[in-house]
């Protein structure tokens, strides 16, 4: 998806973590009124500018204004789930799309994006993780070719969390 007034770009020194953790505690708002305690339902600036920095960060802007984002980060080394420490396994994180373009195409195309960043620097799988209360979510992610492999309880979470794969 793209537009006139949709761009997709590399998260810069330039733009705002406040704007970006305002994104990130709307798009998971939902999942904290469900009782889930996600990171991004409250997280700070510190937590943003922290859980960015350990990845490639893409924006959607609609206008000029912020309204999606994700990480694709690289391997993990010491993840309670294996599948996040393999070599070849990128992993997608801080996945949001404003509650009002959610449906529109932007959380696809920057999952698209991310994906190919990844293959781009020589990753052959993809990785993340949600609640498996969450089935909303895990619908989407399967409908884009991700499948469970292993479920975890991190640590400080209410809920346990399904990780997904998927093959580049």
């Amino acid at each position: 998806m793209n537009s006139p007034k949709l761009q997709f770009r590399l998260w810069s020194s330039s733009d705002s973590l406040d704007e970006l953790t305002w994104l990130l505690c709307q798009a998971y708002a939902p999942l904290g009124a469900a009782g889930l305690n996600y990171t991004a339902v409250n997280q700070t600036a510190d937590v943003t500018q922290s859980r960015i920095s350990k990845g490639q960060c893409l924006l959607a802007l609609m206008e000029g204004v912020m309204v999606g984002s994700v990480v694709v980060a690289p391997p993990r080394t010491q993840s309670l789930c294996p599948h996040f420490n393999q070599p070849d396994v990128a992993s997608i994180n801080q996945f949001a799309v404003l509650p009002t373009y959610q449906g529109s195409g932007i959380g696809s195309s920057l999952l698209e994006q991310g994906e190919a960043w990844a293959r781009a620097k020589g990753y052959q799988r993809m990785a993340l993780d949600t609640a498996e209360s969450a089935h909303d979510l895990i619908y989407y992610y399967t409908n884009r070719g991700y499948s469970p492999v292993c479920h975890v309880q991190w640590p400080g979470k209410n809920y346990r969390s399904v990780v997904l794969g998927k093959s580049l």
